[in-house]
């Protein structure tokens, strides 16, 4: 059995069902929005997927690796303290959990070299920390889905 997010998230064998799987959890965490707020995100969310097809999974990949390695002390802590429902540890974590997976994504947004992507990223990163909270649990779940198989 793997012992670290590296082992079960990136090897080549599986990470085209990791790379799918996070790409359904964000389709479900966008899908689970309400309110004014949530109307926004799902049509940008739509806007972008038509604009772009397969975007959304290429990002997946494209992260993958970074928010690996920044959850990687959260998920070595978690098996330190007998394992469980990672998606209940995290959820314990919430704050320092998202603010770590923000880490990735802030640092690539500063990094580049679009102005139009700076912007959007810029609107959207105040309530960035909420969203990520709220996927915690499907995340979690989703490598303990992965973890059981490696």
């Amino acid at each position: 059995m793997a012992d670290t997010l590296k082992e079960i998230l990136l090897d080549s064998s599986r990470r085209p069902a990791v790379v799918t799987d996070l790409e359904t959890l964000v389709d479900e965490e966008v899908s689970d929005k309400s309110g004014v707020s949530g109307a926004v995100i799902k049509t940008g969310f739509a806007a972008v997927k038509k604009i772009k097809p397969g975007i959304i999974g290429a990002a997946c990949d494209a992260l993958l690796d970074e928010f690996a390695a920044a959850l990687e002390p959260f998920y070595a802590d978690f098996k330190g303290n007998g394992g469980g429902d990672f998606g209940a540890y995290l959820s314990s974590r919430g704050d320092q959990a998202a603010n770590a997976l923000l880490s990735v994504t802030d640092a690539r947004a500063e990094k580049s070299n679009r102005d139009a992507i700076k912007k959007v990223y810029s609107k959207l990163r105040p309530n960035g920390k909420k969203n990520v909270e709220e996927a915690l649990p499907r995340l979690g779940k989703l490598i303990d889905k992965h973890a059981a198989t490696a």
